[in-house]
């Protein structure tokens, strides 16, 4: 993708639109699935400043323009995760890019943040029912845990949890450029 352009999210421009764009059209994909922005994702008005906050990071990747994909990471808020350990959250991609390498270069870049941090391991939380990303997910060398979490949110979610040890004599950012 030679105009793919990846750059950190921003609150004074409309990232947090069209993130919250990106995740209505995912969300529609899936029976069952409800995104009310109001009221499960108001830090998408400030979306930045929300995991400047949290001493993360989120960015964007845009194509001519346009925002077709959001990661983010951040320290760890689950019990049980080794000290340091990150988070990765808000990862969507529009449908029309997908397996283009938007998800994978901002991978690398959440992972390099968390190596460059030391952050021992890096994981995340994904639907049950986002079959395609769990498959992405184990590409990138993401082993799933045991068990699953319930939101108890509009969308009746249940989660499966996804764990990436990191080591620097072994760097998945490297084995994710190729």
């Amino acid at each position: 993708m030679v105009d793919l352009v990846i750059r950190p999210a921003a609150d004074a421009d409309a990232d947090g639109d069209a993130i919250a764009e990106l995740m209505a059209l995912a969300f529609a994909e899936y029976e069952g699935c409800i995104f009310d922005r109001a009221a499960e994702f108001p830090e998408l008005d400030a979306i930045a400043s929300h995991f400047a906050a949290r001493n993360g990071a989120i960015w964007v990747a845009e194509l001519d323009g346009a925002v077709v994909g959001s990661l983010a990471i951040a320290p760890s808020r689950d019990a049980g995760r080794p000290p340091g350990a990150m988070e990765i959250t808000k990862v969507y991609v529009a449908r029309a890019v997908r397996r283009r390498g938007v998800a994978r270069a901002l991978f690398t870049r959440a992972l390099a943040l968390a190596e460059q941090r030391g952050a021992p391991q890096v994981h995340l939380w994904t639907d049950t029912r986002f079959v395609d990303a769990h498959r992405f997910y184990e590409s990138c060398g993401f082993e799933r845990s045991a068990g699953a979490r319930e939101l108890r949110d509009l969308s009746a979610t249940w989660e499966y949890p996804y764990c990436l040890a990191l080591s620097t004599a072994a760097s998945p950012v490297a084995s994710l450029e190729n």
